[in-house]
């Protein structure tokens, strides 16, 4: 049974989205104010948050921000509840995380179908990961002898795992902050937050970071050509991708390539 947190401090609205998640068949837990709901999404970690903006003790924002810090609460589904929002009142809470915005005055129809759509949505992500993780587990010739290992590249960050899952996965693909986001269930605002507060580096620069030291692997250990190097990680317009290596190895793939060549000979005589 499908547990969905319920803040709203107006007793008579909480208490019809209770009795109707109840016979929806949802387990419904109800908070009164935003420091209860807090305590409540620790306590009870409910599939999805559903929670008004203007709650005493703490609003609305306030609780999807320290939800979104917690690793146990960070991707619990959040639903917005309010009677007005500007485009940046909507804009301060999809940055936070927010997954979707009901505005007043909405039918409990109209509530029961946004919780159902995102629990779609968060069971197809879940779905998902599963697979990558099986994927990432299963000893393969790409993940082992024919490629760098992750682990000398992403930082060891428990809260960042799966983007840098998705990352190793896909590098060889045209992604993107967005196409990383989605896969995680963020938005690329606070997913851009919170990667820079936790490793310093932005999503597209730790994409860069694996694309090149993979470009450096395939260089040192085949003989492929340059052009084909590139588009096997990712790249799809030459001049960006020799552009990228020269910034990062200060040099063109080529000469990269002979001077690791005349190294490697010179430490074999």
């Amino acid at each position: 049974m499908k547990k969905i947190l319920v803040i709203e401090n107006q007793a008579e609205s909480r208490d019809i989205f209770l009795d109707r998640l109840e016979i929806e068949g949802f387990e419904a837990i109800a908070a009164e104010n935003g420091v209860v709901g807090i305590q409540k999404a620790q306590e009870c970690l409910p599939d999805l948050v559903i929670c008004d903006i203007l709650i005493p003790k703490l609003d609305g924002y306030g609780v999807l921000r320290t939800l979104r810090q917690n690793l146990a609460t960070a991707i619990i589904p959040f639903i917005f509840l309010t009677a007005q929002a500007t485009q940046a009142e909507v804009r301060q809470g999809m940055n936070l995380g927010a997954d979707d915005y009901l505005i007043k005055p909405f039918t409990v129809e109209e509530v029961i179908r946004a919780i159902t759509a995102r629990l779609e949505k968060q069971a197809i992500l879940r779905q998902w990961y599963t697979a990558q993780s099986e994927y990432l587990k299963t000893p393969s010739t790409a993940n082992t002898e024919k490629s760098v290992d992750p682990h000398l590249i992403f930082p060891n960050c428990s809260q960042l795992s799966k983007v840098f899952d998705f990352i190793e996965i896909n590098f060889h693909q045209p992604i993107g902050l967005c196409d990383v986001a989605l896969a995680v269930g963020y938005s690329p605002a606070y997913l851009t937050s919170q990667v820079r507060r936790l490793t310093g580096r932005t999503v597209n620069r730790w994409i860069v970071d694996r694309r090149m030291a993979e470009v450096c692997f395939l260089l040192q250990k085949t003989d492929q050509p340059v052009d084909a190097i590139a588009q096997a990680v990712g790249y799809q317009n030459a001049v960006h991708f020799f552009r990228q290596f020269r910034q990062y190895n200060g040099t063109t793939p080529q000469a990269w390539r002979n001077a690791q060549r005349i190294q490697h000979n010179a430490k074999q005589n």
